[in-house]
């Protein structure tokens, strides 16, 4: 009766250990499935046939979406991709350019910002993703030989607007930093005296300037981000 009950025993441990480690082996897949999945739609390139060359073709954007604003384009970077605005800043937080979900989400402005970039100060984010795509490869810019070294990027809006971008400082900040993070509120001269405190790089522009801002997270786990400022010049 003993060896009964023990064999018993050993063969519900058999097939508890088996079905723990097929559980396993499913999450692991799954996982591996989820990370392959985050990458390819990071670097999801099939927006690039609604890239306008220039601001006569800009209305080849709106066939993207009518949440599509603008196409920015950073040099010699992978930042290279349209920028949408939703209602709220959750909006393309975590969906693609055609309103699928995607962890990676979007490159966006922000919801209280002119969509048509008339604001003295335009604030857009990204994710940060590794391999430099979305805003990862903002990371680069704290570096002062990496950032006078590419400084310069383009934005095409939907309304036909071209402007040169010229990056000016490079910092990184807490999120809730209204200076920053307030765009109805952010004054420039305020912003200015912020950077020229706590900013890695910075050369000095004008207040009257018409300024734009890409930010990104760093990590999961704090509110600290990436920030790189610009100016923008109608072309």
């Amino acid at each position: 009766m003993l060896r009964k009950t023990i064999k018993f025993v050993d063969k519900s441990i058999d097939r508890i250990v088996i079905i723990v480690s097929l559980l396993f082996f499913l999450i692991c897949i799954y996982a591996m499935i989820d990370a392959v999945m985050v990458y390819y739609n990071a670097n999801d390139q099939s927006a690039l046939k609604y890239k306008p060359q220039g601001k006569e073709d800009a209305a080849v954007l709106r066939e993207l979406s009518k949440d599509a604003v603008a196409w920015l384009t950073i040099d010699d970077t992978t930042i290279d991709y349209p920028v949408m605005q939703g209602k709220t800043n959750s909006d393309y937080l975590n969906k693609n350019p055609y309103g699928d979900y995607s962890l990676s989400g979007s490159i966006f402005l922000d919801s209280r910002c002119d969509g048509k970039f008339k604001d003295s100060y335009s604030l857009l984010y990204g994710h940060h993703m590794e391999y430099g795509a979305m805003f990862g490869a903002l990371d680069e810019f704290i570096k002062p030989e990496y950032f006078y070294t590419h400084r310069t990027g383009k934005l095409i809006t939907t309304g036909g607007d071209e402007y040169g971008i010229s990056f000016f400082a490079a910092t990184k900040a807490p999120g809730d930093e209204d200076i920053i993070f307030d765009p109805p509120n952010t004054s420039n001269k305020k912003l200015l005296k912020f950077l020229k405190s706590k900013a890695a790089t910075f050369i000095d522009p004008q207040v009257s300037d018409h300024f734009i801002a890409l930010s990104t997270c760093q990590s999961a786990e704090n509110i600290e981000r990436m920030l790189v400022f610009g100016i923008l010049t109608p072309r």
